[in-house]
């Protein structure tokens, strides 16, 4: 590391913290020369591999740029893109990986998306998964639909029927002339 005021190359590192984050170091350095002291961070470089082969740094307002297109006109906050931002680099840091697919990007994007706003969802999905027709939308808004099927915990829908009589009781069964409800006439 060269220091920064005498661009000697002889430093040394007094301390090391992780950040609050967990995603980078903060070194305190001394210069031997100058002895002088300064600090470096150091983070650990996520790279995407696109489809071309080239590689370029992974850019969280780049992927929250592609979603927010997808968010237009939809009430999705500054904020809420922000933490989809964050889920999406802490999914692909969590991964493992030094160099991430560029398709692997999109694929992180998705999951926390579709439950952020479905209309958003299936904006950026359409694009992302190259839809051709109505079909791959309505297939998607089906699969979406399926996803959120009563468990059986939920109320059903009442379907409207015929108000029922005062009282409680339920209608009869026979003639509705006003006699016995065994079906029998008076005479």
């Amino acid at each position: 590391m060269h220091c920064p005021y005498c661009r000697h190359t002889d430093t040394r590192v007094l301390d090391s913290r992780v950040a609050e984050d967990g995603t980078s170091i903060r070194r305190r350095r001394s210069c031997s020369d100058c002895e002088k002291r300064f600090t470096t961070v150091e983070a650990m470089q996520l790279t995407v591999v696109k489809r071309s082969g080239a590689t370029e740094p992974f850019s969280r307002e780049k992927a929250v740029g592609g979603v927010r297109k997808a968010c237009k006109g939809r009430p999705v906050s500054d904020d809420d893109l922000a933490r989809l931002g964050s889920q999406v680099e802490d999914t692909l840091r969590g991964s493992g990986w030094a160099e991430v697919p560029a398709n692997e990007v999109g694929l992180a994007i998705l999951g926390p998306l579709r439950e952020l706003d479905e209309v958003a969802y299936l904006r950026f999905a359409s694009v992302y998964r190259a839809f051709e027709s109505a079909d791959d939308f309505e297939t998607e808004i089906a699969v979406l639909r399926a996803e959120r099927a009563p468990t059986g915990t939920e109320p059903e829908l009442v379907s409207p029927r015929q108000p029922r009589p005062q009282g409680g009781s339920s209608p009869p069964s026979g003639p509705t002339s006003g006699g016995p409800r065994d079906g029998t006439a008076t005479t």
